[in-house]
């Protein structure tokens, strides 16, 4: 089964937490990175992601899984596989040409959606994706975020009546 203290260690092995100068997508700067995209291009570092966060969402009525592209989608695909839940893909923006979709999969109205996302600093970007699914009719259940940097997210979730579950924080890490 895997745990938290699991997934901490392979996180470790992986060298996916790296010391420097960065500049974050927030464009904060920061010391340390965490390099989700090497982690999440790891067999067993997703399949423990998905096994976690399938744990906490087995049995509780979730209808969609959701990931904000780029670095949510190999999550939420890894986790919708596991749990044998359709998944549904948010993009940035609305691409104008093809089908102009800002959400891939069938969203219903009143499905209950699971979103996730891969790092958190603000909580800006998740909280858009989360926005779009509740402008199509989905009613977004659960938040995940592998990694929450602690810089706000929480706090900025909290102001919009959603509950953000990091798999881990910072401070767990270090």
């Amino acid at each position: 089964m895997a745990s938290k203290e699991y997934l901490i260690d392979i996180l470790k092995e992986n060298h996916v937490f790296k010391s420097g100068n960065f500049t974050l997508s927030s464009g904060k700067k920061s010391e340390y990175y965490i390099d989700m995209k090497k982690a999440i291009t790891e067999p067993n570092i997703l399949k423990t992601i998905a096994e976690l966060i399938y744990q906490s969402i087995d049995g509780t009525g979730i209808d969609k899984v959701a990931g904000p592209a780029l670095g949510a989608v190999p999550i939420a695909t890894a986790v919708s596989l596991q749990a044998n839940i359709p998944l549904l893909m948010i993009r940035k923006e609305k691409k104008d040409y093809g089908t102009s979709k800002l959400i891939e999969g069938e969203l219903h109205k009143g499905d209950n959606v699971v979103v996730i996302e891969d790092v958190t600093t603000t909580g800006n970007s998740l909280i858009k994706a989360i926005k779009a699914i509740q402008d199509n009719g989905g009613i977004v259940k659960r938040a995940f975020v592998i990694v929450d940097r602690e810089e706000g997210a929480i706090d900025s979730f909290k102001k919009e009546n959603i509950n953000l579950e990091p798999l881990i924080s910072v401070t767990e890490f270090f």
